[in-house]
Parts: structure tokens; sequence; C-alpha cells
């Protein structure tokens, strides 16, 4: 679990300090890339100074709904790997629409149609693998659901992770799949850790030989020597947007429109390519070894359903894996 850390930014020019507005942005993003992503926003925005408050996304979604209960947040700006609880903030009037956002050439399937919150990358679950371990990598999801596989095989839970929510609950939605593909990786012996980053600990050190796992983390290990390697399934990934939003009643939306508009340009999708994202331009080419954004197979999800089965999805889990 992450401990929450409350970051103010150190890169605030001398000069016009005193008259600079304060952004506050609350995310599950990793601390180190969000150092880099407010060190690039305050290059192009030296007048906009931006305070962090960096968590895991259950904890982060666990502090803005208290903040609510009590009258107000503090946050202007959101940005988490959960397109499902932005879904639930908006239908709840958290959010503030910014139909004026400049989303020339993002797909529109990735933006909310009310624009209220918009992808800013796209990040795929899919099958990491020790290479120490493996000698012959599956392909599927159904080769990772065989017993001698999935008995070998660690996930991450939805009780902790954004991102293991939407992949259960978008395997549940698929016909192929259903709820009985979890049934029989858990009566075949794969067990649940908490958030991604256990995943790839178990699997790097080969305590596990696979597991499911978001793609940039699985290839950014292997750039740094881990014997690990990456599957995109044969059947398909499922995906996270890491999607941003105003938050509503926001005292500095000028700022935070402007925070919005930066992680929709060329300069921070460049930045995202760099820190192993697949980018949302079609004109900004994917990470070196990922393969074009073009060519990934995303299985489709219905995130009114995700909100709707939201307990559901996570209960089912517990029952299965323990919680």
């Amino acid at each position: 679990m992450f401990k929450p850390l409350y970051i103010a930014s150190a890169l605030a020019l001398l000069a016009g300090t005193a008259s600079a507005e304060t952004l506050t942005v609350y995310t599950s993003q990793p601390q180190d890339q969000m150092t880099q992503v407010i060190e690039a926003f305050r290059k192009d925005h030296p007048e906009i100074q931006v305070e962090l408050f960096r968590s895991g996304t259950t904890e982060v979604l666990a502090k803005l709904q208290a903040e609510f209960a009590a009258g107000n947040s503090p946050a202007d700006v959101l940005l988490i790997a959960d397109a499902v609880a932005m879904t639930k903030l908006k239908n709840e009037n958290r959010l503030m629409p910014f139909p004026e956002a400049k989303v020339d050439g993002i797909d529109p399937a990735l933006i909310d149609a009310d624009k209220t919150f918009f992808a800013t990358k796209l990040i795929t679950t899919g099958i990491v693998y020790n290479t120490d371990n493996v000698k012959q990598p599956p392909k599927s999801w159904a080769d990772l659901a065989t017993p001698e596989i999935a008995s070998q095989t660690i996930m991450p839970s939805p009780l902790y992770s954004g991102a293991a929510v939407i992949h259960v609950g978008t395997m549940e939605q698929q016909p192929e799949f259903g709820a009985a593909y979890m049934e029989k990786l858990a009566d075949g012996g794969a067990v649940a850790g908490q958030g991604n980053g256990t995943v790839l600990e178990a699997v790097a050190r080969g305590e596990k030989s696979y597991g499911v796992l978001v793609e940039y983390m699985a290839m950014n290990a292997k750039a740094k020597g881990s014997p690990v390697d990456f599957v995109f399934p044969s059947e398909g990934v499922t995906a996270v947007t890491q999607p941003v939003a105003i938050v509503a009643g926001t005292n500095v939306p000028d700022a935070a429109k402007a925070f919005i508009d930066w992680q929709l340009s060329k300069a921070a999708q460049e930045q995202s390519v760099a820190q192993g994202y697949f980018p949302l331009l079609a004109d900004v080419k994917a990470p070196a070894g990922y393969p074009e954004v073009a060519s990934v197979k995303v299985m489709p999800a219905d995130n009114a359903k995700l909100l709707a089965d939201d307990k559901a999805i996570k209960e089912g889990f517990a029952d299965l894996f323990g919680g």
C-alpha cells in the first residue's frame, strides 16, 4: 500500500511567484513520473505552481470522498487510472466539464462524451513472465488459465488497484471468458497480491513465473535488466486510459484547464512515451520495443456496467482469492 505524499513543486521561479496561481493535483501516477510531469508542465506554464497529493487510486478516491463529505476538497485536478471512478464522480456532479479542451488527434472513444474527463495515455494489461523460469511463454489468456501455468500466476487485486477492477470487470464482460475465467484461475492455484507493484516484484524475483500486469511496468523493468518480458494476449488486452479531470468548484479553473490541455498536447504525449506508455496521438511513436498502438487489440468495456458491477466484481474476486 502506498503512503500518501504531499509534495509542493520546488520549481516556482523567483520572479512572479507572489502572483502565481497554485494548482492542486490529486493523482495515482507513480511519484517519479509525476515529478517529471510537473517539471515539464512548469516549463510551459511558469505562472502556475503545483502542489501534489499522490497515493494509490483507492486511497486518492477515499481522501476525495471524505473531503466532499466534509464540505469541500482542495483538489483542483484529478489524474487517476480509473475511468469507472471518473464516471461515478461525473454522475455525482463532482467534475467540471471542459468542452473547449484541445482534443484534436485523439480517438473520440477515449474521451468522455460530455468532455468532463479525458484520456491521457493508453495503459494495457497483459501477461508478464520471468524469462529465467519460462522457456515457452504463453500466447493467450486461455494459456494462463491452464493448471500448470495458473499455479505459478499472481495478479493484482481489485481491492487495491483501479486497473485491476477494470481488468477483472472487462474480462467478465467478454462472452468467451465471463466469470468462469476467474474461477478457473483460482481453481488452478493462481493467487492475488495487492497492487501491480507486488505482481512485478514476485515475477521479477522468480517467486512466481507469470503475472497479470500493466505493460509499462513490465517493459520498464525489462529495459532496466530485470528478467521479465511481456505478452499482449491474442484475445486482446484490457485497458485503462489514466483520465484527467477538473474538480468542480476549483478556485483556479484557468490553471486547471491549462493543465488538461497540456496533458493532451504532443509534448506531454512524447513525455508519456519516454516514461514507457503508449501515446494517444497517431503522430507520436510508441516506446521502443512496443507494438504500434494500431496493432494492439483492446477488448471492449462498458464503463457504465463496470460502475454498476463494481461491488460485485470486488466481492466476487475476494471470495475466490481472499481479501
